[in-house]
């Protein structure tokens, strides 16, 4: 099976970052040893320093070259993968599709509608490239402001509810989409460095949730054992 990681900042992670990338590539080395690749036309961090995305500073130097690939970009979001993840998934031979988007469309570029629209306009793509890819989509994780905004935080609840809806629409048996589960637990003071990027402990829950989401639905791997 060809992964690909398709995400926003807190996927692709910043300079020293471990990623909740290499969390799930222990876990499928662990649960899938050699019956798994990692797909992706990008490989690196992002650096604040040079604000850009071309740092190779993981926290663990023997991350595989390999195993570091994805489609994830800092300040992008479904807009801006929706045009790409046709000839991404073309190019890569992906079918399984982990993704993680929406946080910065709501915070800065499209309304709740909008942004499931370009949700289902992804999906479209992706499956005009690959009628058999799989996917598992995680909702927005709201971070610190929507603490003190509650229009958008009212933003990202209603996109939680049009994305549910858009994956119980669009999944079907030759391509199926699954919603994963926040974690429960997940924390934005405990689990993240600014209110929004996973820390470590954030990156084992998010690592979890597509983990888990694809034993149990799919039989694929195993429980996430951290």
């Amino acid at each position: 099976m060809r992964f690909l990681f398709v995400g926003d900042s807190m996927t692709i992670g910043r300079a020293g970052d471990w990623t909740w990338r290499y969390r799930m590539w222990r876990h499928l080395e662990s649960t899938l040893p050699g019956g798994y690749a990692i797909v992706g036309p990008r490989a690196t961090l992002y650096d604040p320093a040079a604000d850009a995305p071309d740092s190779e500073t993981y926290a663990d130097p023997a991350f595989p070259a390999p195993a570091r690939r994805h489609l994830a970009g800092w300040g992008e979001g479904w807009l801006h993968m929706a045009p790409v993840i046709g000839a991404t998934v073309a190019a890569t031979g992906a079918d399984v599709l982990l993704i993680s988007l929406g946080l910065i469309d709501l915070g800065f570029y499209t309304n709740s509608e909008q942004t499931e629209e370009n949700v289902r306009a992804f999906v479209a793509a992706a499956r005009a490239a690959n009628p058999r890819v799989r996917a598992v989509l995680l909702p927005v994780i709201p971070n610190v402001r929507a603490g003190y905004d509650a229009p958008f935080a009212l933003e990202c609840a209603r996109f939680n509810e049009l994305l549910a809806k858009a994956v119980a629409d669009l999944d079907t048996a030759a391509s199926p989409l699954l919603l994963a589960a926040i974690p429960e637990s997940y924390d934005l003071d405990a689990d993240t460095y600014d209110g929004t990027h996973p820390g470590p402990s954030g990156e084992h829950k998010l690592a979890s949730a597509f983990a888990d989401a694809m034993h149990q639905a799919w039989g694929l791997g195993g429980p996430y054992a951290g």
